[in-house]
């Protein structure tokens, strides 16, 4: 099964479940085990794993079409949103879908203490709700459970119109999905899934008006303006753009990280979101459900399938069975779902 790029290897069984983690390519993963010998050994030196966290970030500005200079690297999407969540003040109003994934929930609940309003409304009323006055709108590109492809553009102009804050977790979109983050305040990924990545990764775009109102909280040396003098001693002497807000790396996750990136660069997501949503289509289209233009495809199944047994591997989310296609996918995985699940979907 070559998928869209020979980069990749066959995995040995069908594998539908980028939407809880990501395959690694071969030259991810061998970059990856070269570093952990170089660990075990004693050879490596940590300056050069170090540096891939730089060239990830650079990469990563790429492929949201960013500068740079506006990413900031953390190690999950909560950890990133939380810096977010306590820069609100008493009396501000955040509004967020009542069914979101937790990560870019809980910790806007957990500002509730300091006297913050969360509203959680269903997605579908969530443009309406921001129209009506909020400060900051919290949301997934893409929903977890469901696929579902939010209209971020519909958003975006609604809280336009009001003056509030934009903030996307874009976990489960970019990697296939196109997204220009220049156009919010915060878009926040964790990249084990889409961009196949190790797990610890994450990126945070900031836009030029939000800098100034967050506060790097968990600054170290990695933070400072000139990282390697920035060991030992006063003054304080941060980065002045979003490395500001970084925390010192976790070394062999971002040596997979700058790897991967380039990985998907080399393909061009453009190409890699043809390819998924099309799948997940061919798929939809047998078993006669709308795909939703996504590469996430959420199944009711009936009793009759035992899910332990699957001949692929997919995951079981809001009631669904969660099929997810990326670029070392192809049609023979589509064959296989179908043939497996065929007279025993629930059509609502």
């Amino acid at each position: 099964m070559p998928g869209l790029s020979g980069l990749w290897s066959n995995p040995g069984r069908s594998f539908v479940d980028t939407a809880s983690y990501g395959l690694p390519s071969i030259e991810t993963f061998d970059k990856l085990q070269g570093a952990l010998r170089q660990w075990k050994d004693g050879t490596g030196v940590w300056e050069v794993w170090q540096d891939a966290t730089d060239q990830a970030r650079r990469s990563f500005a790429k492929i949201v079409g960013v500068e740079s200079n506006s990413v900031t690297v953390g190690a999950s999407a909560s950890q990133l949103i939380g810096m977010v969540a306590s820069s609100l003040v008493k009396g501000q109003v955040v509004v967020v879908p009542e069914l979101e994934f937790t990560s870019n929930l809980f910790p806007w609940l957990v500002a509730e203490s300091n006297g913050i309003r969360v509203v959680p409304v269903p997605l579908e009323d969530l443009v309406d709700r921001v129209a009506e006055g909020c400060d900051l709108v919290a949301t997934s590109a893409v929903q977890s459970s469901t696929g579902e492809v939010v209209d971020l553009e519909a958003i975006r102009m609604a809280a336009r119109e009001v003056g509030a804050t934009t903030v996307v977790d874009a976990t489960q979109a970019i990697g296939w999905l196109p997204i220009e983050a220049g156009q919010f305040d915060v878009v926040v990924c964790s990249a084990y899934k889409w961009l196949c990545t190790p797990r610890g990764v994450a990126y945070m775009t900031i836009s030029d008006r939000m800098r100034p109102r967050l506060t790097p909280t968990s600054a170290g040396w990695f933070a400072g303006e000139v990282v390697h003098d920035s060991y030992y001693g006063l003054p304080l002497r941060l980065a002045k753009d979003a490395r500001r807000f970084d925390i010192s790396p976790a070394w062999f996750s971002w040596v997979g990280a700058a790897s991967a990136n380039l990985d998907l660069l080399s393909v061009g997501i453009e190409k890699i979101h043809d390819h998924n949503v099309a799948l997940t289509a061919k798929l939809a289209q047998a078993l006669d459900l709308d795909s939703q233009g996504s590469a996430i495809l959420s199944i009711k199944v009936d009793e009759s399938l035992d899910t332990a047994t699957l001949p692929f591997q997919a995951s079981s989310r809001g009631g669904g069975l969660r099929v997810s296609f990326h670029l070392y996918n192809d049609l023979d995985d589509v064959d296989l779902v179908f043939e497996t699940l065929k007279g025993k979907v629930i059509i609502d």
